[in-house]
């Protein structure tokens, strides 16, 4: 249950689930999101996969390593600030009885005032910080005189959002020329901090998708293979993602989002103009079964899509991963991302790509998980 991850060997192919640069390139399709179209597989409750689990007993298995790292960030803490070291069964340190107190206060004070919905969390209050500031902070200096008092500007028209999308196919190309593109090979490098790694995309329409790094170590992959998720490295067994990892790596496979938003998400809608760099963009929230909530902001000149922020339910939170999309270049006729930037509440990393081929073929076992040699 780390709350502090590095990204190395397998932890890598898991960030890399969330590294797709999306771009609307292929012919629309009439098929359902391919999140739902996976098998279903049971899913484990919380107690029944960890041990010592006393508040969260009705958190899905999969939820609960992120809902640890949404209490940590929540605090600005690594997660030893509850567990002793080595060990997360133990209950030595106050920290973690405190912790179980204020997490039972928030599902009760959501229960009773939003009906179950996750509306306080943690960092509703902690802000980052251990201790929630209980009093206003006074300024050091005098507050510069405030504005003339006078009636609240009107909000400004917010678009409709699908002409935003509209609007988007047009600037990445238009619609004749996605729907040419069908397939795309990208290398470069993932870039994290001071370090360069050399990463190959592989990706096919409509939804199929693989990344490989090549670490000094091996080579890690994370794929999606039009209906589920699986992870790889050097000289280990592949395995399949859980249900939470699928839905991101389902999503971020998409070979054409824009076009496919409507079939991809049943609620879609404008809903405010926020600043990225200074600049206000128009966000659209889209929201989906199977898919996690989602956020697009489109710069409203251009019509590009600039960033994407997804909430990974962890059931008392929404944890946000985020990224942003800049170098766009003209390739074979359409404008596609050179360079995406991924966050998330505990580090971030860069992929630069340098060249793409397009409608190359690509074997549909490119992306299928490998079979597990006799006696694993």
């Amino acid at each position: 249950m780390k709350a502090h991850v590095l990204i190395a060997g397998g932890v890598l192919a898991l960030a890399l689930v969330s590294g797709r640069s999306l771009t609307a390139t292929t012919t629309p399709q009439a098929t359902p999101p391919s999140q739902a179209t996976a098998p279903a597989t049971p899913v484990k409750k919380a107690p029944e996969a960890f041990k010592n689990i006393l508040v969260l007993k009705d958190l899905n298995a999969e939820q609960v390593t992120p809902a640890m790292n949404l209490i940590a960030a929540s605090l600005g803490v690594e997660c030893m600030f509850f567990n002793v070291t080595g060990t997360t069964e133990k209950d030595d340190l106050p920290n973690k009885a405190t912790a179980r107190r204020m997490m039972a206060m928030t599902i009760e004070l959501n229960k009773s005032a939003f009906n179950g919905r996750p509306q306080v969390t943690c960092y509703s209050c902690h802000r980052g910080a251990k201790i929630p500031l209980a009093t206003p902070i006074i300024a050091e200096t005098e507050a510069p005189p405030s504005p003339a008092a006078s009636a609240p500007a009107a909000p400004a028209t917010l678009p409709p959002a699908q002409s935003i999308l509209d609007k988007y196919v047009a600037a990445v190309g238009g619609l004749p020329a996605l729907q040419r593109i069908t397939t795309r090979i990208q290398h470069g490098n993932l870039i994290f901090g001071t370090n360069k790694t050399p990463i190959d995309v592989y990706a096919k329409a409509p939804n199929k998708r693989v990344s490989i790094s090549h670490g000094a170590t091996g080579d890690s992959l994370t794929a999606f293979d039009g209906s589920a998720g699986w992870l790889g490295n050097t000289g280990r067994p592949a395995r399949d993602m859980n249900g939470m990892e699928s839905k991101d790596a389902g999503l971020d496979a998409e070979f054409s989002l824009a076009v496919r938003a409507t079939t991809i998400f049943q609620n879609i809608r404008t809903v405010a103009s926020e600043k990225i760099g200074g600049k206000n963009m128009a966000v659209v929230s889209a929201r989906g079964a199977g898919v996690p909530n989602t956020k697009l902001y489109f710069d409203p000149d251009t019509g590009l899509l600039m960033r994407l922020v997804r909430l990974d339910d962890t059931g008392i939170g929404g944890l946000p991963v985020q990224i942003d999309y800049a170098d766009y270049r003209e390739a074979d006729g359409i404008r596609i991302p050179f360079r995406w930037t991924l966050a998330r509440t505990n580090g971030r990393f860069t992929i630069q790509i340098d060249t793409v081929e397009q409608n190359v073929p690509i074997d549909d076992a490119k992306f299928a998980k490998p079979a597990a040699a006799p006696g694993k």
